[in-house]
């Protein structure tokens, strides 16, 4: 049997995100990058340079006539998602759209939409949900390792500070912990127990008027999820399961684990996740202790080839969503961002 050519893929956008997603695209034989955009035709062959022999564009609509794109990542600001993806999917071009895939829950609804319509695969970048070590944990789950899932708790925070023009806190960019860190933890969540019966939570405000911090606790009929988000702060970026009979632990930083630490007793995963990462901490985590089930999930790059071939598989086969990462997903976790974001700020 004849051996596929490599999937063809073309990025909008050539920022730091699009550069990690192309240097991963170079692990995957399968693969290659056939294009690149930018509305800088500098930026654009530079991007390209740096990759292979990708051809260069500053026209959009020229960039996604070529033949030779056969999916579109999307690695733009956020603002810019969306007319990006639709525009995408007009030409006929599969998508895979950078979290936050929009800044609107309906937004998602019209993406999907155009979607179906047209008969192209559209997704959300959300690779945290490829990882080997998640994919662990859910089987983890499903086997009834831990029992009945009771709680999550994660944090994600990482320290900015509030620069001019700094997209992280430009309102006009979609900037604010929630859209940039909070999406990670949340669309896990729902990943794992599926949406909640109920959400709240509170947020803190930036001086530009984004959010600087924001805390979310989502309802199920059996168990809660308390999770946060920030950039006031570096923190320890672990995710925790308790369940009735034990606990599993991604380490951090979770959104790109490779470790999972698996607890017989559901409060040495509690006693583990409040630790934080100390110095201290990280030793101990290394001895061969009795108790924890550590397991390595390690892998080359920065992770983004797991969804990358996820999303190949499902194009070529036919797909026009994604059963790991489902648009109705995306669109939850945003009404949940919007249920927060509505009420005034704390503090």
């Amino acid at each position: 049997m004849a051996r596929e050519k490599p999937f063809g893929w073309g990025i909008m956008g050539t920022g730091t995100i699009a550069g990690l997603f192309a240097a991963d695209l170079s692990l995957l034989p399968q693969a290659r990058l056939a294009a690149v955009h930018s509305r800088s035709r500098d930026k654009a062959q530079a991007f390209a340079g740096r990759f292979g022999t990708a051809t260069a564009y500053d026209d959009e609509a020229a960039f996604l006539a070529d033949p030779a794109i056969e999916a579109v990542y999307v690695a733009t600001p956020n603002h810019l998602h969306v007319a990006q993806a639709l525009a995408a999917i007009a030409a006929g071009k599969p998508v895979l759209i950078e979290k936050p895939i929009a800044l609107k829950s309906g937004d998602v609804e019209a993406i999907a939409q155009a979607a179906r319509e047209r008969g192209v695969f559209a997704m959300e970048a959300l690779w945290t949900r490829f990882l080997p070590a998640v994919r662990a944990a859910r089987a983890h789950i499903a086997a009834g390792r831990i029992g009945p899932v009771k709680r999550i708790r994660a944090d994600l925070s990482y320290a900015h500070q509030p620069e001019s023009g700094s997209r992280f806190f430009d309102p006009a960019l979609g900037g604010g912990a929630a859209f940039d860190l909070g999406v990670y933890p949340l669309s896990l969540t729902l990943h794992l127990l599926g949406e909640p019966l109920a959400a709240s939570g509170r947020w803190f405000a930036a001086g530009t008027g984004v959010d600087l911090r924001s805390e979310f606790r989502l309802d199920y009929p059996e168990a809660v999820a308390d999770l946060s988000c920030g950039f006031d702060r570096t923190g320890a970026n672990r995710f925790l399961i308790e369940g009735e009979r034990g606990a599993l632990l991604l380490e951090s930083p979770f959104l790109k684990a490779q470790r999972l630490t698996a607890y017989a007793d559901p409060g040495r995963g509690a006693a583990a996740y409040g630790r934080g990462r100390s110095l201290a901490t990280r030793l101990l985590d290394r001895l061969p202790l009795p108790g924890p089930g550590r397991e390595n999930h390690a892998f080359p790059g920065r992770g983004l080839q797991f969804q990358i071939e996820a999303a190949m598989a499902a194009i070529r086969a036919g797909e026009t969503a994604s059963a790991t990462m489902p648009l109705a997903e995306s669109a939850a976790v945003l009404r949940i961002i919007e249920t927060v974001l509505a009420q005034p700020p704390a503090g």
